[in-house]
């Protein structure tokens, strides 16, 4: 990344002339940038203000000049009018290249720089097919916009002397290369070295015969591929779902965030109105919606392509369903809510309610409130905990990964940050590359472990004591700590980890969920917490607890009062009435299918029939999140705003609205048409969103690097953000005291221990529908050490049949040489029968 992406580093300001306009820029800029933030333009392909400048492409040539300096004297020359005299070079310079200078005099509309300009892009277009008309990049593509500014009209392209190359070639299952369009500007190649740290394609042969070729198997393996089509200037790479699907002036564009994880990527939806769906908007494709402070320009692939579980298709609920004979069958909403209010009225303190952590802020609040009135319990749907904390010693208002540089540290501890929340991942990468000490805690390798400064490994299972060692390892010494405790901490590299974390200026901690449970995982957020408290890393801006969640709006679901089940399966079981919004626990473990079974009755609320809706007796259909309004809070406790993007299929509402219509059928008045309304009243009453607004979340500011439109040469096809920003709320300001506690001794086992573990690509509800992604959605897999598979004799690939909590499945075995002896990784929700640590019973 070049220092022209953080301007705000720099401090010395150098003055100079662009195009006769007077421009101050901080030392260390290139001139393409400083023009850029002083309204000018000048035209680039291969440049991106992202990534590191190569000057590939010449379309930025520019004509610069230097003040004359008196060698004897060292002072600047001037002219008998007093103005320095300016040296230009003979040569023209790549204004990407080249960096500010006092006193530099830089011009770009000379009769040599036009002609310069106008033959690369004479250059270009005689390798370039101009089959513009049938070209997904048509009407926002650079090569046309900068054709019609530079190029020539006249022209002197033969026909035949034209090269041919292949047009539809799949570098993977998500991106098409069309070769005969590229320009050879080397963006996606380096942005997958430089900025994904996957450097999976390449360029091959030379001269026109010059091509991107992908080096991985299957093709174009890398979870960020989708950007590289972002920032393509031409339409050489397009995404699998949109080719051939629309052009970019029919698209309308509606604001949205990510539901996938917790960072709350801001995205843009944009739809058109299909014949082919009977004259409905449908969503096209979902694109970055620029937010420095979130997910900067980017998106991984899961939270572009992973969109169509909201699509309206054949799968979606339009009508309640009643179970009748044994059956689901179509009923009324009058009737169904009848029912659903009869049950739920005998049911009192019987009630447990079951929400998904995708739900917003705005359901949580609904669903909380309902399950209060009627003296029955609210349960998250999460195997995590720790909201409580980050409350008190999370992230507060101000924060920015960015602002992080040398003397500050982030630790990251039981989480496969790639994996699980892809763009702090790639933020934390960055920061490293800003000399950021990053310690990375995990019992096995992960991606972030090549940038990381300390790499510490542990037992599954002893997490807490690992950071209750790293307290240990800068405080006095204390006699009552456990022998395991004290074994981490005479080690040394524990100990070096400690003391860079005792001394950094700011510090960040991620914790996940990697290996653990509910009862870890309470563990591991104490212990974080202690941690921060102990080094007075709290109360202030770029230091707190961040907890990786395992749903997108985990945080939002703890602040309106929602809390995790210590024991899932039981409560479902011994509920009279079971109300599951959003959530499917049957399709995410066999034991809790068993679970939903056992409760007396069971009301579904979804978009689609899961595996739990099945064995439900009422199932109420709700809007998408494509459908309807709503705020999510962000793992950095930043809340921000979802707009609806295509009207409600056939007519139907928010979770919110669905579950005010049940209360007001139990005599419990809730707002049941508007979001905004019920987000006023969660800042009303939740004390840690105190004086937010709708207009709040809505303010927006000049953004660096500058995204728009209507310079799509410059940074791509993201869209800039005039919808909202967010607000990242303070915390709670609370004084947290520092509380030793004694770790709890892991999860004993006689053979081999199963630990869960989460994977970006699930066969969860919310993919699966997206048929797009093809083979990355794994079928259930299970991971064994070398060992292990050693001693089974067992081949990678090979199927094996595991059994967790007495429930069997078959799965593909793999194996990983940094995995312990005796341990076992199990996925999240890919048909596996795990919550937590547990015996795995492993045969072929």
């Amino acid at each position: 990344m070049t220092d022209a992406v953080k301007p705000t580093v720099q401090t010395t300001l150098v003055n100079l002339t662009i195009d006769n306009v007077p421009v101050q820029a901080p030392k260390g800029t290139l001139v393409v940038d400083a023009a850029k933030r002083a309204g000018i333009d000048i035209p680039v392909f291969c440049y991106h203000p992202k990534m590191k400048p190569v000057g590939m492409c010449r379309m930025c040539l520019v004509d610069i000049g230097l003040p004359a300096v008196d060698r004897a004297t060292g002072k600047v020359q001037t002219d008998p009018q007093g103005h320095p005299v300016i040296n230009f070079g003979k040569a023209l310079q790549t204004g990407c290249t080249v960096e500010v200078a006092e006193g530099m005099v830089v011009v770009g509309y000379t009769e040599k720089v036009q002609k310069a300009r106008q033959d690369v892009v004479e250059f270009l277009l005689t390798s370039h097919p101009l089959d513009c008309p049938i070209c997904d990049k048509g009407g926002e593509c650079p090569l046309q916009n900068l054709t019609m500014a530079h190029g020539s009209s006249d022209s002197r392209f033969i026909f035949d002397e034209k090269i041919k190359l292949a047009k539809h070639v799949p570098l993977g299952e998500l991106i098409y290369l069309d070769r005969e369009r590229c320009i050879q500007c080397a963006r996606c190649t380096r942005f997958q070295d430089e900025i994904a740290d996957d450097p999976v394609i390449g360029f091959e042969a030379r001269g026109r015969s010059l091509q991107i070729v992908t080096y991985s198997e299957p093709g174009f393996d890398s979870i960020w591929s989708g950007n590289t089509t972002d920032i393509c200037p031409v339409g050489a790479l397009t995404t699998s779902d949109f080719r051939f699907g629309a052009r970019p002036w029919e698209l309308q564009a509606s604001a949205s965030i990510c539901t996938h994880c917790p960072v709350g990527c801001n995205t843009t939806l944009n739809t058109r109105r299909e014949a082919k769906a009977g004259g409905e908007m449908v969503v096209k494709r979902v694109m970055p919606r620029q937010n420095e402070d979130v997910n900067e320009i980017w998106l991984c692939d899961k939270g572009r392509f992973a969109h169509h579980y909201a699509a309206k298709d054949d799968g979606r609920l339009t009508r309640p369903l009643v179970r009748k004979d044994g059956k689901l069958v179509a009923t009324t909403w009058e009737k169904a809510l009848a029912l659903v209010a009869e049950k739920f009225d005998a049911a009192g303190r019987g009630l447990l309610t079951l929400a998904g952590g995708k739900l917003t802020n705005e359901d949580f609040y609904h669903l909380a409130g309902l399950a209060r009135a009627r003296g029955g319990k609210a349960v998250l749907d999460s195997r995590m905990a720790g909201g409580d904390l980050t409350a008190q010693v999370g992230l507060s208002a101000g924060s920015n990964l960015v602002a992080l540089g040398a003397g500050d540290a982030v630790l990251v501890i039981a989480s496969d940050l790639e994996e699980e929340a892809p763009l702090w991942w790639l933020r934390v990468k960055q920061a490293a590359e800003r000399g950021v000490t990053v310690v990375v805690a995990n019992p096995r390798r992960t991606k972030l472990d090549r940038h990381a400064t300390h790499t510490l490994r542990y037992d599954y299972g002893y997490e807490a004591a690992l950071v209750t060692a790293l307290i240990g390892s800068f405080s006095p010494k204390r006699a009552d700590l456990p022998a395991a405790v004290q074994a981490l901490i005479r080690n040394k590299d524990v100990k070096d980890a400690g003391q860079v974390i005792a001394q950094a200026n700011n510090l960040i901690v991620f914790y996940g969920s990697d290996g653990t449970g509910l009862a870890e995982s309470t563990a591991l957020a104490r212990a974080c917490a202690n941690l921060l408290i102990g080094t007075g890393h709290v109360g202030r801006a770029n230091n707190g607890l961040v907890a990786v969640w395992d749903k997108a709006n985990a945080q939002g679901g703890w602040d309106m009062g929602l809390r995790p089940s210590a024991d899932l399966a039981a409560d479902l079981g011994a509920a009279k009435v079971a109300y599951i919004v959003a959530a499917d626990p049957a399709g995410d473990s066999p034991a809790l299918a068993e679970a939903v079974n056992a409760a007396e009755f069971v009301v579904v609320q979804d978009i689609r029939l899961s595996a739990t809706a099945e064995l439900a007796d009422v199932v109420l259909p709700a809007a998408a999140f494509t459908e309807r309004d709503g705020t999510f809070t962000s793992g950095e406790r930043r809340v921000q705003r979802l707009h609806p993007a295509v009207p409600a299929y056939a007519g139907l509402r928010g979770d919110f609205a669905v579950t005010a219509q049940i209360a007001a059928r139990l005599g419990l008045a809730q707002e049941k048409l508007l979001a905004t309304k019920v987000f006023n009243q969660i800042a009303a009453s939740v004390p840690a969103y105190a004086g937010l607004s709708i207009a709040a979340l809505s303010e927006v500011r000049e953004q660096w690097p500058v995204i728009g439109r209507g310079d799509v040469y410059y940074g791509g096809t993201t869209y800039d953000n005039k919808q909202g920003l967010g607000v990242q709320l303070p915390v709670s300001g609370d004084s947290p005291a520092l509380t030793f506690e004694q770790p709890a001794e892991p999860v004993k086992v006689k053979g081999l221990k199963a630990v869960a573990v989460t994977r970006l690509y699930d066969r969860g509800t919310t993919v699966t529908p997206s048929t797009v992604l093809g083979t990355r959605l794994p079928q259930t897999f299970i991971v064994l050490s070398v060992e292990d598979a050693d001693k089974m004799k067992i081949e990678p690939g090979q199927k094996v049949k595991a059994t967790l909590n007495g429930v069997t499945a078959e799965a593909e075995a793999r194996i990983d040489n940094s995995l312990a002896k005796g341990v076992v990784l199990a996925p999240r929700s890919l048909g596996l029968a795990i919550d937590s640590p547990c015996e795995i019973t492993v045969k072929k």
